[in-house]
């Protein structure tokens, strides 16, 4: 769910910031992390230039999944592990890109998940 701010995200399992000051919250089972990023932002150059730029903040918001799920800095996680090595489903909501993973950090994206992102404007 997209809200303008933590007050209105009080019962989130858990959030992320957008670079707009809007929040996204998790709504499902506990357990989960998640990661947005605003879908239509440039990639910045540096990034681009060691990663690439396709599909860049899906692959971004899925590794911050993984370093969150593994409860490392983002910074350590690409040392270690790249770009390429995030977890979970990536979903497009009204322009924002949302990644979502369980915890423990596992590679398993198959089978439902329960509860949802949701957005709201």
């Amino acid at each position: 769910m997209l809200w303008p701010s933590d007050e209105a995200l009080s019962e989130a399992n858990t959030r992320s910031h957008l670079a707009d000051g809007r929040v996204v919250g998790w709504y499902g089972d506990p357990g989960h992390v998640i990661d947005a990023e605003l879908a239509d932002q440039p990639v910045p150059p540096a990034l681009a230039a060691r990663y690439g730029a396709e599909d860049f903040w899906g692959r971004w918001t899925r590794t911050e999944c993984a370093a969150k799920a593994a409860d490392l800095p983002i910074a350590l996680w690409l040392r270690e592990h790249g770009l390429d090595a995030g977890i979970g489903e990536t979903h497009q909501l009204d322009g924002v890109t949302v990644s979502v993973a369980r915890t423990p950090c596992s590679r398993s994206t198959s089978g439902p998940r329960p509860g949802a992102a949701r957005t709201r404007r």
